[in-house]
């Protein structure tokens, strides 16, 4: 498929769960079993005030990446996790007045063809809070590399979350994040 046919908008994440958890899966490499445990999180975390999704779609309408956040609270999860690492390396003030990007997933046929970065770049351009962080798993791969082009760095490496096998990174960046043109 032509990405040029692919398009970037707000998606009613709720109603697309299903379908965005397929791409995640697939991203990710998640069981059925973490898929059932996102489902709900995801649906959460959209109740939560100003969060909002965006979707990259083909012209037949299928969900081929998303991207959803919010205005951080300390009091969320994630926060109470990451704040003892960030603190420990003098960046917990990140955690406010930042907006989280909780998710992004690109479908893996899909990748690799900047929709990633669109999909990133359009949503914190909605954000009013003036710096964005995220986590992402703690090595080396093309996500986090997109992540440091568009001007996030490490706040906290070797973060372990309860659940997860691996160790992730805290990263921020302010706001807006760069874009290729900068990076001349």
């Amino acid at each position: 498929m032509d990405d040029a046919e692919i398009t970037i908008g707000p998606v009613d994440l709720a109603e697309r769960v299903d379908e965005a958890l397929a791409v995640q899966a697939l991203a990710f490499g998640l069981s059925d079993d973490e898929v059932a445990v996102r489902h709900h999180i995801v649906l959460r975390h959209l109740r939560n005030p100003g969060a909002r999704a965006y979707g990259a779609t083909t012209a037949e309408g299928r969900l081929v990446g998303f991207v959803y956040g919010m205005p951080n609270d300390r009091t969320h999860w994630w926060s109470t996790v990451v704040e003892p690492y960030l603190r420990a390396n003098g960046n917990d003030r990140w955690l406010d007045e930042s907006f989280v990007i909780t998710e992004l997933h690109v479908h893996p046929a899909h990748q690799g063809r900047g929709l990633g970065r669109e999909l990133i770049t359009t949503i914190t351009d909605t954000a009013a809070e003036p710096r964005s962080i995220l986590s992402a798993i703690d090595t080396e791969s093309p996500a986090r590399g997109l992540y440091r082009s568009l001007g996030y760095c490490d706040l906290a490496r070797q973060v372990h979350f309860p659940s997860a096998a691996r160790p992730y990174a805290v990263m921020g960046a302010p706001l807006p994040l760069l874009r290729p043109a900068a990076l001349n």
